[in-house]
């Protein structure tokens, strides 16, 4: 049986975004389908980047991609949460 990592501490990380659930997140089981915690990735990221002023949306050339992602569940999620 493989050991399951231990969380990182939240100091370990720059920046948070706050992200409300939604009913519709939720699977038939009852707990956040996991595609949509890379959505999340997706507008969290963008809403960095909007905030620091180096996307706009509008106007900009300039977009942002993430590269690589990675994704430890700890625990489930679901709505509400």
């Amino acid at each position: 049986m493989t050991e399951r990592p231990k969380p990182d501490r939240r100091g370990t990380y720059a920046y948070f975004q706050l992200m409300t659930t939604r009913w519709m997140d939720n699977d038939s089981y009852r707990h956040m389908n996991n595609t949509t915690y890379y959505t999340f990735f997706d507008s969290i990221v963008n809403q960095y980047l909007i905030e620091n002023g180096v996307l706009d949306v509008e106007n900009s050339p300039t977009i942002g991609l993430v590269a690589e992602t990675m994704c430890r569940y700890f625990r489930s999620i679901g709505f509400p949460s």
